[in-house]
């Protein structure tokens, strides 16, 4: 199990927030980092769930929030995948971990420079679940990656630790 001490730990709310995101972005990082090729891509639930493909969601999920959905950029203008569900795991054969990693890093701060545009109370629309904003962003993504963290937790136990 990776676990950093948090880092930021008083301020106003944005302070936090952005404190909080960027731990889990960081914490679901380093699940990654130090596996095999091999290893990152094992598959050990039933669902197409890797360590890889967890980062790689995440990229994912990062671009459709800040950069489709804050920023307006239409999906395919967007600086990479925009496809949610499970096709949003899916990792190519020619990428590696140095890759995957090098893309969520861009990716998160590409979100930080998005949202830093932004006021929390800035209201937009998802295509789902109407209006939006800023603060419910920040808290859906931590939430969503604090989950990711604790499923990458798991498979980095299974895959350094098999019974």
């Amino acid at each position: 199990m990776t676990w950093t001490r948090p880092v930021v730990t008083i301020g106003g709310e944005r302070r936090l927030l952005e404190g909080v995101l960027d731990r889990n972005r960081a914490e679901l990082a380093n699940t990654l980092r130090g596996l095999s090729e091999a290893d990152a891509r094992r598959r050990l639930v039933a669902s197409v769930t890797t360590p890889i493909g967890l980062v790689k969601h995440a990229a994912v999920a990062q671009r459709i929030w800040f950069q489709h959905i804050l920023a307006g950029i239409p999906k395919p203008d967007c600086d990479g995948g925009t496809t949610s569900g499970d096709a949003s795991f899916v990792v190519g054969e020619d990428e590696t971990v140095a890759d995957v990693i090098a893309e969520f890093e861009r990716v998160n701060e590409r979100s930080r420079a998005i949202a830093a545009e932004f006021e929390l109370d800035e209201i937009r629309t998802h295509p789902g679940l109407g209006e939006v904003n800023l603060r419910f962003i920040y808290l859906f993504v931590i939430e969503d990656l604090a989950r990711h963290c604790g499923h990458a937790d798991i498979l980095r136990e299974q895959i350094e630790h098999p019974r």
